[in-house]
């Protein structure tokens, strides 16, 4: 195997598992120990910016380390799990941000299935104002039934 299709792998392998990682981490942490500081994305916030806003540190942090040390230690396996992580930051903020929540307007009205199951899968987790009886906290794997839905956004 080729260094590049190894290497290539490693990002596809880190990017895949941060979709477990977000899960596990908005189920335990957000709607667990941290939830106050989640909350305000559930019940809303007058400001632009919210607490939950702060959590993507808990992701980019460990993205950049891994970077950093991966580059130090020659470019090795680390340097490429950075990059998973960081493209799995970008896409996360892609679709939270845009396509969901569309604070930033495009892609509103996309027909798209994925992106309409998408948001409907967002919406259900969105319909608990509190911390329990949570569903979908994965953000790009959207579970069947929301692609069998015929509800409108």
């Amino acid at each position: 195997m080729t260094q590049v299709l190894l290497n290539t792998l490693i990002i596809l392998a880190a990017f895949c598992a941060m979709e477990g990682v977000a899960w596990l981490s908005h189920k335990f942490l957000m709607h667990g120990l941290l939830w106050k500081v989640h909350q305000d994305h559930h019940t809303g916030s007058p400001h632009t910016l919210q607490n939950n806003d702060s959590f993507f540190l808990i992701f980019a942090i460990p993205s950049w380390l891994f970077i950093m040390f991966g580059v130090m230690d020659g470019c090795d396996y680390k340097l490429y799990i950075g990059i998973g992580t960081t493209l799995y930051g970008i896409a996360y903020f892609f679709v939270h941000e845009v396509v969901i929540h569309q604070r930033l307007k495009f892609f509103t009205r996309s027909k798209n299935p994925y992106l309409v199951a998408l948001r409907k899968a967002h919406k259900a987790h969105h319909k608990h104002l509190g911390k329990e009886d949570g569903e979908c906290f994965g953000m790009l794997f959207v579970p069947m039934k929301y692609f069998q839905q015929k509800t409108n956004l």
